[in-house]
């Protein structure tokens, strides 16, 4: 594809371009600062859209999923260097709406309680966070009507939160993720890591580290992981770590055996990072013998 995106930052520019689209629609919702990671949710759109079928990009920063004292006003905004990435990947639209265009009547009165997952880790450290991120989903939805939705699997917490709303809701989409993509170094590809001094980033890739400590200990049970991950996480004290745990995908409360995520969030520096990493936990018995 030669010819760029076509850009729309209004509600009726997006419905009128909308109207004219044939095919499978897929919608890949991001807060623009593309990176690795995007250019992979992108292709995999480019993928599941097919060559009749469309892509549409959403840029917006939604002041609804930050707190009071975030990095709202700092968070990084690249418009252009993000339609040439859209570009590069195919993506046929990008709406790119204002605050008072996704919110035209100020601060939205109903929005949608993402229930008690939502209150868990994330929930817990950014109140308010789940609530602004599904409203804002559930707008784009509806105002995009696609087949298919990508969403990354670094945000898992989010992914779970979004396919829930998407069956507790009846939302007449399917739910699709996409891999964490990581640096060569390790870090997880994040718009925040630019943030990172070089400093910052070599403490930033305790993260990481843990992370494989703890599935590398995943035979030994649940127990063993966490250990593992908490000792990888001590060794770098200037990582300052909200939390790390062992979750159920689906639920994101306790893990049980077989599939488990172990998620983390941590502080380098002033840039808060979240990561998370697939695991099998082995069935009762097998790597816990000693607590029985």
């Amino acid at each position: 594809m030669s010819h760029g995106p076509q850009l729309v930052t209004t509600q009726a520019a997006l419905a009128a371009a909308r109207a004219l689209m044939a095919g499978p629609v897929v919608l890949a919702p991001t807060m623009g600062a593309l990176h690795d990671g995007h250019a992979q949710l992108l292709r995999a759109a480019r993928t599941l859209a097919g060559p009749r079928g469309s892509v549409i990009v959403s840029i917006f920063v939604n002041p609804l999923q930050f707190g009071p004292a975030e990095d709202l006003g700092r968070y990084p905004r690249t418009l252009d260097e993000d339609l040439a990435v859209c570009a590069r990947e195919g993506t046929d639209l990008v709406f790119a709406p204002s605050a008072a265009q996704m919110y035209p009547g100020g601060r939205p009165e109903v929005t949608v309680d993402p229930g008690p997952a939502g209150q868990r880790f994330e929930g817990e450290f950014r109140p308010g966070f789940f609530a602004g991120v599904l409203t804002v989903v559930l707008k784009l939805l509806h105002l995009t009507r696609p087949a298919v939705a990508v969403f990354g699997q670094k945000d898992a917490q989010q992914l779970t939160l979004v396919r829930r709303m998407a069956t507790d809701l009846n939302l007449d989409v399917v739910i699709e993720p996409v891999p964490t993509v990581r640096d060569p170094d390790g870090l997880a590809t994040s718009s925040r890591n630019r943030y990172l001094s070089a400093a910052d980033r070599a403490v930033a890739l305790a993260l990481p580290r843990a992370l494989l400590a703890g599935r590398a200990a995943a035979a030994g049970g649940a127990d063993a992981v966490l250990a593992a991950a908490r000792n990888a996480l001590r060794a770098e004290p200037a990582l300052a770590v909200d939390y790390v745990a062992l979750v159920d995908p689906g639920t994101f409360g306790p893990a049980r055996p077989g599939p488990a995520l172990l998620i983390a969030a941590a502080r380098a520096g002033t840039t808060r990072l979240i990561d998370n990493m697939a695991l099998v936990l082995p069935a009762e018995g097998a790597g816990d013998a000693a607590h029985h």
